[in-house]
């Protein structure tokens, strides 16, 4: 049986995805992308349906695990009677081509610390969802032993330990001693293409290293949550495709939102509201390349007529996302069905577009230049707002029941004709302003008349009495403040219906909404968006509490599902959950510029007292300045050497023009391996009198060294063009 869901941790070369439990067994891998059929499906049923087993031959040997620092190379060390090890997975970053292959690797490197440790391994290859086993053979005549799994498309190679056969299995053992090492390396290429030479680990490992460590080093992240920030950020990247820009919601299909119930869905593709949610996370830390990079993704997916939008895709902008039940995997212990595809691409979800143009009017505001395809892509899809203005939806929660008009759904619609006029207003840009200002106008009349029940709180749709944790956005996208009165009251109903044991759900299930059997457990993004309106409404101590209490779920890797069972204290629901993570980075910021509007709307620019402040005011008395006491810094954390301490790090410099290699960043972009985000263009710098000038433009508005003052706080404007 599979293990608890909070019990695995992530291996990502941000183009696939593995999970390794806590007992060292790889129980899902999708080659070569995320949304690829499964090479190991034991997640979703047991072992026979595929996984890679790993631990010392010691029944009773002790794991202890963390990321190596600001990387996806998991570190595990073991812990047995005769000596100690550790185990350094990655999927490995490198050149998508070795001498003319494709491949895709995953590493598995055995350090002996002292003494001896037998390790223990065995495999079972169970291919297309564990629909089809292979032919496994061995290969002769090589320098280190390797086996090859063939089946259809598919070839796996594992290279480094010898293996035999035993029904349908391949079992082996290896033992180290101090200072020993054992390289065990699976390699993944098209069975119709010759397979890829031996990988170079320890080149391979250090290029991994590199890739993400560098990006790591680009986080800002607000003192009081770093660890959690960092790490947050580091799994959107890890969920963002390097090749195509997509940003796929979760790295697995089908883990239940109610333990052996039927709420079990796909979420392995591109969602345009969660992609542009996690755009903003990006954005607010100065990843500006991400940002280029997904709006290029953008406008492949949407090609043609805008008119034909969907709200999900797949990685590289496919249409065919058809929903089927599979009936070799039983499902996370026996939930089923397990579903492949999403039925959501052919709903109608009108948040959606509001999402996308807020998120590329922050981009703008961030310094993103419009090219000659984007705004006219983004005013199409004004066109298409306004053509289904009156049309009812299924809603941000994606509902299988009947449309409605969800308040949510109007006040993103409002959003969107309202980023409209401002590109025009503020950026000078081409558009039907007038009727655009009128929609947007009627939009909110309507939602005052029909959004709001006669308590005076926001309603989950029209006529309805119900309320939905998804109205705790609309302060974000400035609709309105976060202590107008309709909001406090609708927050007041929240905390009586959809607050238990201290965490927020989605809506209630017994109102029969969504259209579906069984009930679900607390929806973890929904609490970091009562923290931002807790923050944002002078709530300061409850947000606090919040904030700890949700992050405090997160398993020992930092890793967060989609929902939490709190009787049961597990995990639930899809992982690692994208939209949880990117809740959790929007709020910790949050809590820096507590009382400060919408993330989303302009701000207005802060002195560094201001700033200072407010720094001050969102801190612990029992907790000193440079932290909190609660999270190991770099360095001291259980199981990590050679990590330097981030407390006294000097400010990094702005990348410069090859021109000027005395003023680069830490590293020389020649250092790093083609692909990797030191490598792309750094952003010309404006001239001295330009920054310091910040007067108004032609039309009013503020310069742009102005504007991106007052959209990020000081720690957050590092101007870096990285993907």
């Amino acid at each position: 049986m599979a293990s608890p869901i909070e019990d695995y941790a992530l291996l990502s070369d941000s183009r696939t995805a593995a999970l390794v439990s806590r007992d060292g067994s790889i129980d899902w891998l999708c080659l070569p992308r995320f949304d690829s059929p499964s090479a190991f499906g034991a997640l979703l049923g047991d072992e026979e349906h595929g996984c890679w087993q790993l631990r010392p031959s010691d029944p009773q040997a002790r794991a202890t695990r963390a990321y190596d620092d600001g990387t996806f190379t998991l570190v595990t060390r073991w812990e047995c009677a005769d000596g100690v090890a550790e185990v350094h997975e990655l999927l490995t970053v490198t050149d998508e081509r070795r001498a003319g292959s494709r491949t895709s690797d995953l590493v598995r490197h055995i350090v002996g610390i002292s003494g001896t440790v037998e390790f223990t391994h065995s495999i079972r290859f169970r291919f297309a969802y564990a629909r089809s086993v292979p032919w496994v053979r061995q290969r002769r005549g090589t320098a280190v032993p390797e086996i090859i799994a063939i089946a259809g498309p598919d070839a796996i190679s594992v290279r480094g330990a010898a293996l035999k056969a035993d029904d349908h299995v391949h079992r082996g053992t290896c033992t180290v001693g101090e200072g020993d090492t054992v390289d065990l390396v699976l390699s993944w290429h098209p069975s119709a293409e010759p397979s890829p030479p031996p990988l170079d680990v320890d080149d391979a490992i250090e290029q991994t290293r590199v890739w993400w460590q560098s990006w790591a080093d680009r986080i800002d992240a607000p003192p009081e949550y770093r660890e959690q920030v960092m790490r947050s950020l580091l799994i959107l990247r890890a969920l963002t495709h390097r090749d195509t820009g997509g940003i796929v919601a979760a790295a697995t299909t089908s883990l239940p939102e109610q333990f052996g119930g039927v709420r079990n869905w796909d979420y392995r593709f591109v969602w345009l509201r969660d992609a542009a949610l996690t755009l903003e996370a990006f954005l607010a830390h100065g990843f500006l390349g991400i940002a280029e990079h997904w709006r290029m993704w953008l406008l492949r997916a949407v090609a043609g007529d805008p008119g034909q939008l969907q709200i999900v895709y797949g990685i590289a902008g496919e249409r065919d996302l058809w929903e089927r039940e599979l009936e070799s995997l039983p499902g996370y212990q026996g939930a089923s069905p397990v579903r492949i595809g999403n039925d959501a691409a052919r709903q109608y979800q009108a948040d959606v577009i509001g999402e996308v143009l807020v998120a590329l009017d922050v981009a703008r505001e961030a310094g993103l230049e419009e090219t000659e395809f984007s705004w006219p892509l983004q005013r199409s899809l004004l066109q298409k707002a306004l053509d289904r203005i009156d049309d009812p939806d299924n809603g941000i929660w994606e509902i299988r029941g009947e449309p409605r008009m969800f308040t949510h759904s109007r006040a993103m619609m409002w959003a969107a004709f309202d980023r409209g006029v401002r590109a025009v207003q503020r950026h000078g840009l081409d558009g039907p302003v007038e009727l655009w200002e009128k929609t947007r106008d009627r939009l909110r009349d309507e939602i005052d008349a029909h959004g709001v029940s006669a308590e005076g709180y926001f309603t989950q749709s029209y006529g309805s009495d119900e309320v939905d944790a998804s109205l705790l956005v609309l302060p974000m996208v400035g609709f309105c403040d976060a202590e107008d009165p309709r909001m406090l009251a609708t927050v007041a109903e929240i905390e009586r219906t959809l607050v238990r044991d201290g965490l927020v759900h989605r809506y209630r299930t017994s109102s029969g909404v969504d259209g579906l059997p069984g009930d679900e457990h607390p929806f973890l993004a929904c609490s970091f968006w009562l923290v931002e309106q807790y923050a944002a409404s002078g709530r300061r101590d409850d947000a606090i509490a919040l904030m700890d209490r949700v992050c405090a779920l997160a398993n020992d890797v930092g890793m967060l599902s989609e929902e939490y069972d709190v009787e049961e204290r597990r995990h639930v629901g899809n992982t690692p959950q994208a939209l949880s993570h990117l809740a959790l980075v929007q709020a910790a910021d949050s809590l820096v510029g507590s009382g400060s509007p919408s993330r989303h709307a302009p701000r207005l620019a802060r002195s560094r007292a201001d700033r200072s402040r407010e720094a001050s005011a969102t801190r612990r008395p029992d907790r000193p300045a440079g932290g909190r006491t609660s999270v190991p810094r770099r360095g001291t954390h259980p199981g990590r050497t050679g990590r330097r301490p981030h407390a006294a790090r000097e400010p990094r410099s702005l990348p410069q023009t090859p021109a000027h290699p005395a003023r680069r960043g830490h590293r020389a972009a020649s250092r790093h391996p083609p692909g990797h985000p030191s490598r792309s263009t750094p952003r010309r710098r404006r001239s001295r009198r330009a920054r310091r000038a910040g007067r108004r433009t032609a039309d009013g508005s503020r310069s742009r060294s102005r504007a991106n003052a007052a959209r990020f706080p000081r720690w957050r404007r590092s101007a870096r063009a990285c993907p």
